[in-house]
């Protein structure tokens, strides 16, 4: 963003308030000395400041020190190979990136920082001496509103959120089947010829479950539903895998591929000796959490269905 792109987007401040700011800035700098030669010495305040962080940090990096001190990489660069000139620096190889070094003060360069260090010290309760202590305190106070106000609010941690695979209970079937309709009409125009298909393959889940081996998983975030997964008997070798459902706040956090590998588990502990699968190669998130598991095509065909033009596809498995 350029500077008047960023001028024309950040809100507008009142003309007195940058003068405000402007006469802070120069009461300030005047007060503690940076316009003259930084603590009586001949560096300058950002000479001491990098310093300064060398003194009271290890292992700090150049890439490091540049980003955190808002400095351009080649003056920074000059800086430092001046402290190595005088012998205050030393530099040893990263241990996980050759491309960086790692920083040190050297004895004489923490001895040359002391007495500057000292002087700031000094100058800092020189500054405040005058002044009664309750003024002292206000005083306090107010640079530590200031610091608060003007620094960046941290980035929030993202949430931890909690997934969990459960068996169903009252309810949950109807929302897979929602889930279906809803998902499936939003992103594929399918109409509700699909919903009553999935509806019906559920119905039958439940009229002819054989809990020692047959089994559905429902996926909660947060405790809230967000996928399903069904595995059905359809031979005494082989396993039928059906209606692998996520809401789409659920993707990219890796939960179709858990569910999938849930329900190969199963298969595999009872014994099946293979898993077969229908779906259709408009799917492409499903089909790649299959081909990942070594899923391959055996059959495609064409059909018209839930008012559009598809192409079926059967899947199977060796387990």
């Amino acid at each position: 963003m350029n500077a008047e792109s960023a001028a024309a987007v950040a809100p507008a401040v009142p003309v007195d308030q940058v003068k405000a700011v402007r006469r802070f800035n120069r009461f300030f700098t005047r007060r503690i000395g940076v316009l003259a030669p930084y603590l009586g010495s001949e560096l300058s305040l950002t000479d001491v400041r990098i310093l300064y962080e060398l003194a009271h940090r290890e292992g700090l990096s150049a890439t490091q020190l540049q980003r955190e001190l808002g400095l351009d990489g080649g003056y920074l660069s000059r800086i430092l190979k001046r402290y190595e000139k005088a012998g205050w620096l030393s530099r040893t190889p990263h241990p996980k990136d050759a491309r960086q070094s790692l920083l040190q003060l050297t004895e004489a360069g923490h001895a040359a920082f002391a007495p500057l260090q000292q002087k700031s010290r000094e100058e800092a309760a020189a500054l405040l001496a005058p002044l009664a202590p309750a003024r002292r305190a206000e005083a306090v106070q107010a640079m530590a509103r200031i610091e608060a106000l003007l620094e960046p609010a941290p980035a929030a941690a993202p949430p931890v959120r909690t997934a969990v695979l459960r068996d169903p209970a009252p309810g949950d079937l109807g929302w897979v089947v929602q889930q279906h309709g809803e998902v499936y009409a939003r992103e594929y125009g399918w109409d509700l010829r699909f919903e009553a298909l999935v509806a019906d393959i559920a119905a039958q889940f439940v009229n002819k479950f054989d809990a020692a081996w047959e089994k559905c998983w429902i996926a909660e975030l947060d405790g809230e539903r967000v996928g399903a997964i069904f595995v059905v008997r359809k031979s005494a070798t082989v396993a039928q895998l059906r209606m692998l459902i996520l809401a789409p706040q659920a993707r990219g956090l890796g939960l179709g591929a858990r569910l999938t590998d849930e329900a190969l588990a199963f298969a595999r502990a009872k014994g099946y000796r293979k898993m077969v699968l229908w779906t259709n190669s408009c799917l492409t998130a499903a089909r790649g959490i299959y081909a990942k598991r070594g899923f391959v095509l055996d059959k495609s065909e064409a059909y018209e269905g839930f008012g559009q033009q598809l192409v079926g596809e059967t899947w199977s498995l060796k387990l």
